[in-house]
């Protein structure tokens, strides 16, 4: 079977694009992840992914570029929900809830206006064996430019992440570096949404980075082991994906689900292994 899936590699160039896209996926997610629920924010990647659907089907219907409407409405979307969490008593997750389900009704409906049913299933479920080069190309771009910022203000997004009241106490923009994530976040949703769609991608923010996050205090080894795991759930969900012709998107999560039910068992922070052995002494 790995050795049919190695042949595929060889002859077909829409494999080749479906394993390089999968992987760069994964990094990027597991990288951006480990910032989101470091702060807690594990359901805006779920309203942010959500949120940019109306966006791709305005885009449609205009007749322009897909991913300038969905980062135009994930940016609003992130806004939106800032905006309801600071001028009223209502909790974010209420925010949120709010938020992407609104999204998610217009969007729909705006696809159903434009008249692309089978493309809403592609949107929505993604379909990696479908990444054309350019798609590729642009994805590979996007995680370098995502990659590059999360580099260069690795510090700050630390502090504020960790601390926000010392960060602000510094001098550091909090608002500012959450509104710099929010925007990352959006890149990487929309990039990521040929590939595994709207509703998985959240998948990929949240599991990989939570866990590595039962691995390690060190947050630059988090997002190391996260963007690895995030990585190998791809390469590894791909493979089960085309072997036995199921959903890849679909593969893909559940492969990084697995892990994480593994590492829940073994991880030296759970501590379950030292329980079963103290139970038997």
């Amino acid at each position: 079977m790995i050795a049919e899936f190695l042949d595929g590699l060889v002859r077909f160039h829409f494999l080749q694009n479906a394993l390089i896209t999968a992987i760069v996926i994964g990094i990027i997610g597991g990288a951006v992840g480990c910032f989101i629920i470091l702060r807690g924010l594990s359901l805006m990647g779920d309203a942010i992914s959500h949120a940019v659907l109306p966006g791709v089907a305005l885009s449609y219907i205009l007749g322009i570029n897909f991913f300038i409407g969905a980062i135009l409405f994930g940016l609003f979307a992130a806004g939106l929900i800032t905006a309801i969490k600071n001028h009223s008593p209502i909790k974010s997750d209420t925010a949120i809830g709010i938020t992407f389900s609104s999204f998610l009704a217009l969007g729909v409906v705006l696809i159903g206006v434009a008249n692309s049913s089978t493309d809403l299933f592609h949107i929505l479920f993604g379909n990696i064996l479908a990444v054309q080069d350019r798609e590729m190309w642009v994805t590979i771009l996007v995680s370098l430019g995502v990659l590059a910022c999360i580099t260069l203000f690795f510090r700050p997004l630390l502090l504020t992440s960790f601390d926000p009241i010392l960060a602000k106490s510094m001098g550091f923009k909090v608002a500012g570096y959450h509104y710099l994530l929010m925007g990352l976040l959006t890149l990487v949703s929309v990039t990521a949404m040929q590939s595994v769609g709207t509703i998985l991608i959240v998948a990929l923010f949240i599991t990989p980075a939570a866990t590595a996050y039962l691995y390690t205090n060190s947050l630059k080894a988090m997002i190391f082991l996260s963007s690895f795991l995030g990585a190998l759930a791809s390469v590894l969900g791909l493979f089960i994906g085309y072997s036995f012709n199921i959903a890849a998107g679909s593969s893909i999560v559940l492969t990084a689900a697995v892990f994480f039910a593994i590492s829940f068992v073994i991880a030296p922070k759970q501590g379950n292994i030292k329980k079963i052995f103290s139970a038997h002494h």
